[in-house]
């Protein structure tokens, strides 16, 4: 599924430039991605349509964070460490923490690879339109020899 993410963070520039689900599907699958990983990608990002749909309006003044059992153990030391390092340092608001959290929780697997997460990061500033400055872009990205892409 990640992978397929990758690949329409680089080659769609906005999440309304995607075509249809329908089309995307025969699209994806003409470049090489398997059915099953296709269909579970398409359900993450019509979760992670409605999460940005609900992180828009007014700002959430600042807040702590306190995670429960489940959502350590889903997301592990590691991502939690760097969602906290996101979020202190200005990077990701409160609402888009919770977008992250939601999408990481929604992938099922725990603990959840660092990679991974920040792929996941990623997706929720492509799909509120917003590019993280340079620097963090850079820290986001899996190196191309890390990830093998269709």
């Amino acid at each position: 599924m990640f992978d397929v993410l990758v690949y329409l963070y680089e080659n769609y520039w906005r999440p309304d430039a995607c075509p249809e689900p329908k089309q995307l599907s025969r699209k994806l699958s003409a470049v090489g991605f398997d059915n099953e990983e296709i269909q579970d990608a398409l359900r993450w990002l019509d979760g992670l349509a409605t999460s940005a749909e609900a992180c828009t309006g007014s700002p959430v003044p600042e807040s702590m964070r306190i995670y429960t059992a489940a959502e350590q153990e889903a997301l592990g030391e590691a991502s939690m460490g760097f969602i906290m390092f996101l979020e202190s340092s200005g990077v990701m608001p409160a609402p888009m923490r919770e977008m992250v959290i939601d999408r990481a929780l929604a992938v099922g697997d725990g603990p959840l690879d660092l990679e991974d997460l920040k792929i996941i990061v990623l997706m929720v500033f492509w799909s509120l339109g917003e590019e993280p400055d340079a620097l963090v872009l850079d820290e986001l990205f899996v190196a191309s020899e890390d990830r093998v892409i269709h």
